[in-house]
């Protein structure tokens, strides 16, 4: 070893930075002073996060473990068993803070009645994330679980490409298929933006509420946003009902003001301009009004004399209640009844939409336990 690289003599820093080094020093440095740190950066936080994967699943394993032999004391009573997840989600919460709800310790729970044999599955806990085991649960077969763990380690398939994986049958597609590679060749092409994100794993909320640090619920709210906006524009691209897409963040200017509608489409159909504008939070009077301002503005400004009068769509969700609401003025009431209806998504399709995207967008991004 040479004097650059040798250890401290204190037993302690010697043990850590022995195993430190066997993970990320590399046998030699390159001449390229530039690769070589990025390696060594990169190297090391997958030490990071595999040893906080390990903490974190290992954990929430041997929780299950202890609930499950806490419930069967109760000889398998539906209603001891959720006292139990209640009495402890209270003192956890208290103590611990996030991460303890009823829910998660259902799932931990749940974790370990799926992955009991922890010699079957205990090569992929460094590798695979709590959000990777919370989507791999949700399967019923044994078979297609083994082999979803198997291969998101073989590929390294960040959370997002698991979650469409499975969300399209892609084990079962391959297993149907005589030629499989086309089939896998177009997984990775839908998959391949997100393996992009290099610092995902540095985002990802559970990692933060397993430390009990704050969550950047900013950053998280805007991701939200985009993705539930981008889901709307392709669900009403391909509900073939006359849908063009002009402009997203579509920008109108009053005197005083700026504001910036979410998503705007020409039904060439009904020939009319439809607004869409999403609100994370609850529905208020002011975003009603909003929306019928828009609406206005549109008629007054963008709409030709043959087009029939714009319609907007107000879109809200918080954690309680999900909305989708049209905006008509007055006068355009009648048209809408008459010519509208029956070509546009119901305020329910929209809702749906939605609730659909978050659903997915929580297992991907969690914003709470």
């Amino acid at each position: 070893m040479s004097e650059e690289t040798k250890i401290p003599n204190h037993p302690e820093i010697k043990q850590n930075i022995e195993l430190i080094n066997s993970d990320i020093l590399p046998e030699t440095f390159t001449e390229d002073y530039v690769y070589d740190v990025g390696k060594l950066v990169e190297k090391s936080r997958r030490y990071i996060e595999n040893r906080i994967n390990t903490t974190i699943v290992y954990t929430y394993w041997l929780i299950g473990k202890r609930i499950k032999i806490q419930q069967q004391k109760g000889e398998d009573r539906a209603e001891y068993g959720q006292e139990v997840l209640k009495t402890l989600s209270k003192a956890l919460t208290e103590k611990y803070g996030r991460g303890f709800s009823t829910q998660s310790l259902y799932n931990y729970r749940q974790f370990y009645d799926t992955f009991n044999d922890p010699e079957k599955f205990s090569t992929v806990w460094r590798i695979l994330t709590w959000s990777h085991y919370k989507l791999i649960m949700r399967i019923t077969s044994e078979k297609a679980r083994e082999w979803y763990c198997n291969e998101t380690v073989k590929e390294s398939w960040d959370v997002r490409t698991l979650n469409r994986n499975i969300s399209t049958q892609y084990f079962e597609r391959l297993l149907a298929s005589q030629a499989k590679e086309p089939v896998i060749a177009e997984m990775k092409e839908k998959t391949a933006a997100f393996q992009d994100d290099k610092l995902e794993f540095i985002k990802n909320p559970y990692v933060l509420e397993f430390l009990n640090l704050p969550e950047n619920k900013g950053y998280l709210e805007k991701e939200l946003e985009q993705s539930i906006i981008d889901s709307l524009q392709k669900f009403l691209l391909e509900m073939g009902r006359g849908f063009a897409f002009v402009q997203r963040q579509k920008l109108i200017r009053t005197e005083t003001d700026d504001f910036y509608i979410d998503l705007v489409f020409y039904n060439y159909i009904l020939k009319c301009f439809v607004l869409i504008d999403l609100k994370l939070g609850k529905l208020t009077h002011k975003d009603v009004g909003q929306m019928d301002m828009y609406v206005r503005m549109y008629d007054d400004l963008i709409k030709k004399s043959d087009d029939n009068p714009t319609l907007g769509i107000l879109l809200c969700s918080d954690t309680d209640k999900t909305i989708a609401k049209y905006s008509v003025l007055n006068d355009s009431k009648q048209v809408f009844a008459s010519k509208y209806i029956t070509m546009l998504p119901t305020e329910e399709e929209l809702t749906h939409e939605i609730e659909r995207q978050m659903e997915i967008f929580r297992e991907t991004h969690p914003m709470q336990s």
